[in-house]
């Protein structure tokens, strides 16, 4: 029995220890062509979750500007821009912060939930979340 016993605990160790986070770094996908666009990473700043754009895939766009955005963002190049901000740990999903469409220079409230270890979900929304769009971005291994 206590043989058991060990297996088990091991084994639920084991699995807690390789259960992923949304912190690293997550390929985007278009949500209307399919295509790759960017490498993202994920990380955490004074217990809150930011994003920021590592390198645009997208040929002939890798030097652009956020020319749209307003405020502190504009005309800042897209490659280091914090485009995620301020998102909390609520649950399985990081909630009350913001995401930047750096392509129209909108900014919406944001929701991100670890819905595989490699699947990450990317809901941007104006007031309900009812009322938005979804992406789904892949961890770059």
């Amino acid at each position: 029995m206590k043989q058991f016993i060990t297996v088990v605990a091991i084994a639920l160790i084991s699995f807690t220890g390789t259960a992923q986070d949304v912190f690293g770094k997550w390929k985007t996908i278009d949500d209307v062509s399919g295509e790759a666009k960017s490498i993202l990473e994920i990380y955490e700043r004074d217990g809150k979750v930011y994003g920021k754009v590592l390198q645009i895939l997208t040929e002939g766009y890798e030097n652009s500007l956020c020319d749209k955005c307003t405020g502190k963002d504009k005309d800042k190049p897209i490659v280091g821009l914090e485009i995620i901000r301020g998102l909390e740990k609520d649950g399985d999903d990081y909630e009350g912060g913001k995401i930047l469409d750096p392509e129209s220079g909108k900014e919406y409230k944001c929701y991100i939930e670890l819905e595989e270890d490699d699947k990450l979900k990317v809901r941007g929304y104006i007031g309900f979340s009812l009322f938005g769009r979804t992406q789904y971005w892949y961890r770059v291994k």
